[in-house]
């Protein structure tokens, strides 16, 4: 059955829900759909009254932004108030992971890291997972079109790399970690449908669990998702949750995923 998986997205300091194609390293520029008046600390006791694991928080600063250590401080915040229970990802190396997993994440999450040269890099592949151990790390995928096919990105999804979203390479890199986490960045943040394609390809592979992430903005969205990844991708929804100025009542996607 599909599993929800909430999210804590952080960006200058602030939760907030971000057109994820519109993010910018320079000046810290994003599209905003949501700027929330709450802190980490506050959606992650949220989450564990809800008994909801494994929900992603990510960073959406790099390490070189003035505004990084106020991301990380609601970062790490959230991870103190739900320790053991969510993940999370946003510049995450071997050299910082185990100091959030000390800070109570359950998994880091990593891109970029893991990439050199628009390449999979298994030189850091495997020293980040001899850091964490295969059982703490969960690998980003997320992916856009180019062309006819779909392609990993980095760097916050600016950066194509020459891999291709595919379920080849989810069974190679498999090995390394626990699950996988997919943005379809081309409709993150839209709340207008999800990319179908994609789900498709992740319905395909079943041996770890995957999170589905992008253009979530309906029930009927949510069913589409369901029926695609034959039950067995899990969701998460950002932009259209009415905890995020939304309109999908997060109790009634709860209701949904639990089968009720």
């Amino acid at each position: 059955m599909m599993k929800f998986r909430p999210c804590i997205d952080i960006h200058n300091g602030k939760v907030k829900q971000i057109v994820g194609g519109s993010l910018r390293d320079e000046g810290d520029q994003a599209a905003e759909n949501f700027v929330s008046q709450q802190d980490g600390a506050y959606f992650a006791r949220l989450y564990q009254d809800y008994g909801l694991l494994g929900g992603h928080v990510i960073m959406l600063n790099p390490a070189s932004s003035a505004y990084y250590p106020e991301t990380k401080r609601q970062a790490l915040l959230a991870l103190e108030n739900f320790p053991g229970g969510l993940q999370v990802g946003g510049g995450i190396h071997a050299g910082n992971a185990q100091e959030f997993l000390d800070a109570g994440a359950s998994h880091v999450i990593v891109t970029s890291y893991v990439f050199s040269d628009g390449k999979i890099s298994y030189e850091n592949l495997e020293k980040i997972s001899r850091v964490t151990g295969p059982e703490h790390l969960v690998l980003d995928l997320s992916c856009r079109r180019k062309g006819d096919d779909y392609y990993i990105v980095t760097d916050r999804w600016q950066k194509f790399t020459e891999v291709p979203f595919t379920v080849e390479t989810l069974r190679e890199l498999g090995r390394y970690c626990d699950e996988y986490l997919i943005h379809a960045v081309d409709v993150e943040g839209k709340a207008r449908g999800i990319e179908e394609e994609v789900v498709r390809r992740l319905a395909q592979y079943t041996e770890h669990p995957v999170t589905y992430a992008g253009g979530v903005g309906s029930m009927d969205n949510l069913r589409k998702l369901e029926s695609l990844g034959c039950g067995h991708v899990d969701v998460t929804v950002g932009s259209a949750l009415d905890l995020f100025g939304g309109s999908l009542p997060f109790t009634e996607i709860l209701a949904f995923c639990n089968g009720k």
